[in-house]
């Protein structure tokens, strides 16, 4: 439950944050752009393990960090599609009719950059899977009474030299299959979309 709406989150927020930067332009795009490259060349791992021990292991703050990872690489996404569309003639037109920024970017734009952000979410939603796991592995995940595939691995582990190997192998392939399904998935979304 942390993973799905963890990725819904940072798709949320970054779609939001990618409509401004590519929409407005000038100066907001400029410092958010900078803002968001700079974060993207922290590694992903450390800086989550960094927040959540500083915030504590809830599972709350456990999903706001990882929709806070995901939110600047969605942005970047949505702000490169966005300017494709800024620029196109029913945009100019909205704009010849009066209509407000904020109508031009949810109304007309945001529904012909959809695809892209469809696709986003959906793989969005396996990285989430796997950074929960990894987040559960190293101890910085949420706290013991939610059940959480990376835990089991982590508690577990040391059991295979003693020849228990299935009491880490069924969480740890539980946790590929996830990932590896939703990632189909998000191959076949994205062929529906450019189908289409």
């Amino acid at each position: 439950r942390i993973a799905p709406l963890a990725a819904f989150l940072g798709v949320l927020f970054g779609v939001i944050l990618g409509m401004l930067m590519g929409y407005l332009r000038g100066w907001f795009d400029t410092v958010a752009s900078r803002i968001v490259e700079a974060f993207l060349a922290l590694p992903v791992v450390l800086i989550a393990l960094l927040a959540v021990t500083t915030l504590g292991s809830s599972s709350w703050v456990v999903t706001g960090v990882v929709a806070a990872l995901f939110t600047p690489i969605v942005a970047r996404t949505v702000r490169s599609a966005v300017l494709a569309e800024r620029d196109l003639d029913y945009v100019t037109s909205a704009r010849l009719r009066g209509e407000s920024n904020l109508f031009i970017m949810f109304r007309e734009v945001l529904p012909n950059v959809m695809g892209p952000i469809v696709v986003e979410l959906t793989v969005r939603v396996g990285y989430a899977v796997f950074t929960v796991a990894t987040l559960s592995f190293i101890g910085a995940g949420p706290p013991p009474p939610s059940p959480d595939w990376g835990a089991q691995v982590s508690e577990n582990y040391n059991s295979i030299i003693s020849g228990f190997w299935w009491t880490t192998f069924f969480p740890a392939a539980a946790i590929a299959s996830l990932v590896i399904a939703v990632n189909m998935i998000a191959d076949s979304v994205q062929s529906v979309m450019e189908a289409s």
